[in-house]
């Protein structure tokens, strides 16, 4: 067990999981604080999910070492199921049962006592402002009020630390900034948020983020820490008239460090700004391309993301 007080909610010293001769998680290390709302970023079959199962004890460790809670997962499972809340990207609720007989239901099972159930039944629906839904079949719930659901019966019992894995999958995105405002009050009230997320743009909502790709952590910071990872330069988003013409007539221009593709743009690192937004606009106008928007922007999670598995591609060729 990890000493009581240290801060430590999660613990996890080179933990690998492997699938015959695939390898989901490659040598992970990383701890999480008590009140944190850490986050793992990353795509699809990034590992990120697999991590979450092995961290909630659903899933045995191939080696390495984790801790959650105080309990060793390999050797204390049960104790580790208990201590947490888990909501899937899949909501795992019952559609034939009411709002408030599925929280009757995961009341149960988490094994919240009968006495202190009406109390629990009231927070979650006042949390997750259901209260005028609490007779309405959960199939007939929208994608954001599911989500709500999910979240309460996750932290019936509550539990210290709360593993969230894709839980704004398929929702809208008010539903999903509506998710993090009760995120943002259950980390307040001493709740331990692991979130795992495939939108870049939630990152910034994390006090820190592991990034993920093939299994591995590639960087591990704040959001503004992150960022900065990227190191010295300036970044200018172009969009034209010829994506692919202007990418071709500026990618190995004097100053500019890298070019990727974002969306129906260009994001340009370059060493200077100014000198740099003059030289292309001169290049792309004598081969008659025509310039939408040229302008300094500042990184974004994914500007960070797409660097850092770039680094990581051209060192793995290398």
């Amino acid at each position: 067990m990890l000493p009581e007080g240290n801060g430590t909610a999660v613990h996890i010293e080179n933990l690998v999981k492997r699938f015959g001769d695939f390898t989901a998680v490659d040598k992970v290390t990383l701890d999480v604080k008590r009140g944190e709302i850490f986050g793992f970023l990353g795509p699809n079959g990034a590992g990120k999910s697999t991590t979450i199962r092995i961290l909630c004890g659903l899933l045995a460790p191939t080696s390495g070492r984790a801790v959650v809670g105080g309990f060793d997962v390999s050797a204390r499972p049960e104790d580790v199921k208990r201590s947490i809340g888990y909501m899937s990207q899949k909501f795992s609720l019952y559609d034939d049962l009411s709002v408030k007989e599925n929280i009757e239901f995961f009341a149960g099972v988490y094994g919240v006592p009968p006495e202190k159930f009406p109390e629990r039944l009231a927070f979650v629906l006042k949390m997750g402002d259901l209260e005028d839904k609490q007779d309405v079949l959960t199939r007939l719930l929208s994608g954001g009020w599911k989500q709500r659901l999910a979240l309460g019966c996750a932290i019936l019992h509550e539990p210290p630390i709360l593993f969230l894995d894709e839980p704004t999958s398929g929702v809208d995105p008010i539903a999903r900034r509506s998710f993090w405002e009760l995120i943002y009050q259950l980390s307040a009230a001493g709740h331990t948020i692991f979130v795992t997320t495939h939108y870049m743009d939630e990152a910034e909502y994390c006090h820190r983020l592991a990034l993920m790709h093939g299994g591995r952590t590639i960087a591990l910071g704040s959001p503004a820490e992150l960022k900065n990872s990227l190191g010295d330069g300036h970044l200018l988003n172009l969009e034209t008239s010829d994506l692919l013409e202007s990418l071709t007539l500026i990618l190995h221009g004097d100053g500019i460090q890298d070019v990727a593709v974002f969306g129906g743009g260009l994001h340009i690192k370059v060493d200077d700004a100014e000198s740099a937004t003059r030289w292309i606009r001169a290049t792309l106008e004598r081969q008659g391309v025509a310039i939408h928007t040229l302008e300094a922007i500042t990184p974004s999670m994914e500007d960070v993301f797409v660097s850092l598995i770039e680094q990581e591609e051209r060192a793995a060729a290398a």
